[in-house]
């Protein structure tokens, strides 16, 4: 496995400036923002896209370092009620498959999208209990009409373009937002669908990030996985549950807040992770997503980077001798 970061954090600093600095601090891999909510500093699809010397140069760059790409990330909602959010969304997409192509990067991180409830919604409707029964009606008609098909249409547009790893992230606000909703995505698009799986998401929703590892790596459903940490704050969740839409910024009074890891959970946690993807032969990257309000960025990758160097196993596994 290798330490990565997703470098959308340095993303004020020049392309190359950004890698000499993660390459010195023992980063491994990087992935790359191509546009929508990570923004497209570092990868640009419109400055690469069929430019075979400008792909040539940024590649050159990554591996002159020491580094390999480990995904493109255009994480956006293409499902959007609002018809030009959805374009921008749906055309960075296309754009990444094409440059992932071009690029030769095995994996393309998104979310799944979030539709409204009808078909003239002006906002997302992110459904999250089942009564009244308005809400199954809204979720049967955003799965049925939306999701499946567009996801269809995307899996075989990216499967002609030799992209076969379509990795979400389990994100709520998103209609794919834990194993099994991703597994019915699965299901009914094909496995071309899987997770990046981000232990951060899952953790403040009460599942176990471990148990998440085993249901999805028997499907062999981990294409990617993100390292972020969350804290729960047992008090708050004691008096108010999970559910939090205070800013992320009121640390004392949230439920939960996203940490650099090792801050939200124990080393024993991060250790029982990474043996958890080991087992299911998870032999990929662990990309550092840090969005930590108490740490720095560079303290906070920099202790990030630290506990997964130590806990990380780098060597191939020998034959059972003792059975």
């Amino acid at each position: 496995m290798k330490v990565g970061v997703f470098t959308v954090l340095y993303q004020q600093l020049p392309f190359e400036e950004m890698l000499d600095k993660v390459a010195a601090m023992g980063i491994e891999a990087v992935e790359l923002g191509t546009g929508n909510y990570p923004g497209s500093a570092h990868c640009d699809p419109d400055a690469l896209l069929d430019q075979p010397e400008n792909i040539k140069a940024l590649k050159k760059a990554v591996a002159d370092r020491g580094l390999v790409i480990s995904a493109l990330s255009c994480h956006g909602n293409p499902l959007h009620p609002d018809k030009t959010f959805a374009k921008q969304s749906h055309d960075t997409w296309r754009k990444t498959v094409r440059l992932a192509e071009q690029f030769e990067v095995p994996v393309i991180n998104a979310f799944s999208g979030c539709p409204g409830d009808h078909p003239g919604s002006k906002y997302p409707n992110w459904v999250t209990c089942s009564w009244p029964p308005d809400y199954l009606e809204i979720l049967k008609w955003q799965w049925e009409e939306v999701v499946i098909p567009y996801w269809r249409e995307e899996a075989a547009f990216a499967k002609e373009h030799g992209i076969t790893q379509i990795a979400f992230e389990m994100h709520p606000g998103f209609v794919v937002y834990n194993p099994e909703t991703l597994l019915k995505l699965r299901e009914h698009v094909g496995d071309a669908i899987g997770a990046n799986f981000d232990p951060s998401h899952l953790l403040w929703q009460g599942i176990d990030p471990v148990e998440a590892i085993k249901l999805l790596g028997r499907e062999k459903a981990i294409f990617h996985v993100h390292a972020k940490d969350t804290y729960l704050d047992e008090a708050n969740i004691r008096k108010n549950g999970v559910l939090d839409t205070k800013h992320y910024s009121q640390i004392l009074d949230r439920s939960w807040v996203f940490r650099t890891v090792g801050y939200g959970q124990s080393e024993k946690m991060w250790r029982d992770i990474v043996s958890a993807l080991r087992a299911v032969g998870y032999d990929y990257v662990l990309s550092i997503e840090h969005e930590d309000m108490l740490a720095s960025i560079d303290e906070g990758l920099s202790k990030a980077v630290a506990l997964l160097k130590k806990v990380l196993f780098k060597e191939e596994l020998p034959e059972m001798w003792w059975a």
